[in-house]
């Protein structure tokens, strides 16, 4: 689980784990917002209508939802549970408010990492570097800043993204780390019980 405020690298530090470990997929969040440019339906995101949206939440079909910047997010449960039970890790790209809904579900196997812009000042260059967003949405964005930055201590490991390859090199840590722990390594108590055998 990848959180942080608009603009602190968390979409950058997501897409280098994709490109760079073949275990893991990403979760493709569905949203009833419209698509920026250059975004592919069932890429970047799975955008639907607003009741197509709230069928599935009456379903009981998310993993997690919320609004977000008067659109709804959410995460499909299906996806997700097709790729674990194939083997894969899954990443999610979502806020803090998505991330304690999947702690309530998935509890201990969920890795909840925040990302942090090393300034308030850098957190607006790059808003207004990437060039998405209209002067108003990115005043939006930094003024919601504080309240999502507010919830850092909700989660496992944090990370300050001052320097991209520094942050990436973080990240692959913790996964690495999280993947050696005894819980995660299935078969090993067969392994070490071969192992003991006279």
């Amino acid at each position: 689980m990848l959180s942080s405020p608009s603009g602190a690298g968390k979409s950058t530090l997501s897409r280098s784990l994709l490109e760079k470990d073949d275990n893991i997929s990403m979760s493709v969040s569905m949203t009833t917002r419209e698509p920026r440019p250059g975004e592919v339906d069932g890429v970047h995101y799975n955008f639907t209508s607003q009741d197509e949206f709230d069928a599935l939440v009456a379903a009981d079909g998310f993993l997690e939802y919320a609004t977000v910047f008067e659109n709804s997010y959410g995460t499909p449960a299906e996806p997700v549970e097709a790729a674990l039970r194939n083997g894969k890790d899954v990443l999610f790209d979502i806020d803090w408010q998505g991330t304690q809904q999947l702690n309530q579900r998935v509890g201990a196997d969920l890795v909840r990492i925040f990302i942090l812009p090393p300034s308030k000042e850098e957190l607006l260059n790059r808003l207004k570097s990437r060039a998405q967003d209209s002067d108003e949405v990115v005043a939006k964005r930094m003024a919601k800043a504080n309240s999502e930055i507010s919830h850092w201590a909700e989660y496992d490991y944090v990370i300050i993204n001052d320097d991209l390859k520094a942050a990436e090199a973080e990240l692959f840590t913790i996964l690495n780390a999280e993947r050696m722990k005894r819980a995660r390594q299935s078969g090993l108590s067969d392994f070490v019980s071969e192992l003991i055998k006279d």
